[in-house]
């Protein structure tokens, strides 16, 4: 007897330890339920119109809520707009036409066009000072295209300068005459004092306009040196030319033939035919 009561009292404890953990799965799904069904979608239409009206839609003062109704007894309007009555009436739409959003952009817009004008004027003043410095070089005074068109062909003689050129050409006895009174030695100095001079310039960095104005006073000066030397050639050729002459009158080598006393009157009256003054 003793062994069958406790057997019913065993059996009597794992039945209420089931009923317990049954008891308490079910309270967990109908908490759980009750979770649930606390979650549901709420649609406030004035937050909704105000969300709205933030952000994108056309204003529209009817859609605050809630109104002020009949007569303007609503309790609610009251309770809600009292203390700030002109709130519905402020647009604070950001793209509104002196909306913040449209301001920004407007000031963006504005900021692109002074930065794409200072971007315009920092590239202007990087050509300028690129031009000022080509101009400037002295490394690149060879491209200058008037150097290139013009003075490089007009100043050849001075930077390929040729000793032996100035006496080609000339007689025996002239080389002698120039050699020997010392205008060849001239001659040379001259020529290249003009050459170190022009490369001088060619090769220091200084303004454009400057180096064409030296290489137009060298030009001169080189014209003026060849005629000098021009004059110094000729009055050599007629300097020997009047020793033969003379060596020749000493040696009674010149006779004159049909001369008379009207001779002389002649030759005056042909100068004076042949004048051009």
């Amino acid at each position: 007897m003793k062994k069958i009561r406790r057997n019913k009292v065993a059996i009597g404890k794992v039945a209420m330890d089931k009923i317990a953990m049954i008891t308490a799965v079910v309270m967990l799904l109908m908490f759980s339920a009750m979770l649930c069904a606390a979650q549901k979608s709420i649609r406030d239409e004035s937050m909704v119109n105000q969300q709205e009206r933030m952000v994108f839609k056309q204003w529209d003062r009817s859609k605050f809520t809630p109104t002020s109704g009949w007569l303007g007894i609503n309790p609610y309007y009251w309770l809600t707009w009292g203390l700030h009555p002109n709130y519905p009436k402020t647009d604070l739409r950001p793209l509104a036409g002196a909306g913040t959003q449209l301001q920004r952009l407007s000031l963006a817009s504005l900021q692109k066009d002074a930065d794409r004008s200072f971007e315009l004027h920092s590239d202007s003043l990087g050509n300028v000072a690129k031009e000022e410095i080509l101009g400037h070089s002295g490394l690149l005074s060879a491209t200058d295209p008037l150097w290139v068109l013009y003075y490089s062909r007009q100043l050849r003689p001075v930077t390929d300068f040729d000793p032996h050129f100035a006496l080609d050409g000339l007689a025996t006895g002239v080389r002698a005459k120039l050699i020997s009174e010392g205008s060849y030695d001239w001659y040379m100095g001259e020529m290249k004092m003009l050459g170190e001079r022009l490369d001088l310039t060619r090769k220091s960095n200084q303004d454009r306009g400057a180096r064409i104005l030296s290489y137009h006073g060298m030009l001169m000066e080189y014209r003026k040196l060849m005629g000098i030397w021009s004059t110094r050639v000729s009055t050599a050729g007629r300097f020997i030319s009047q020793g033969l002459l003379q060596k020749k009158i000493g040696a009674q080598e010149i006779r004159i033939e049909k001369w008379n006393e009207n001779t002389d009157v002649e030759i005056a009256r042909e100068v004076l035919r042949s004048r051009k003054y």
